[in-house]
């Protein structure tokens, strides 16, 4: 019981600090950092269609997501 207490607890900061973000963000008229379109993200636009993979976003979601996780098993220790 007293680790779903932790858990718990865990995922609620979690959730208020992703709910701050997104709130501060409104109040400024978007977010700084537009994910999907970063420098570095391959956008083809040809005559007949158009092709898009945001490579520096998949990344940086990557690297931002393995840290959170490593954060939270660091912390369940």
């Amino acid at each position: 019981m007293r680790e779903l207490g932790r858990m718990m607890v865990l995922v609620g900061a979690a959730l208020m600090a992703a709910g701050a973000v997104v709130w501060f963000a409104a109040l400024r008229g978007g977010f700084p950092l537009r994910l999907g379109q970063l420098p570095g993200d391959i956008a083809y636009q040809g005559k007949h269609g158009s092709f898009y993979f945001p490579v520096v976003t998949c990344i940086l979601l990557s690297v931002v997501l393995t840290l959170v996780l490593w954060l939270v098993q660091w912390l369940k220790r």
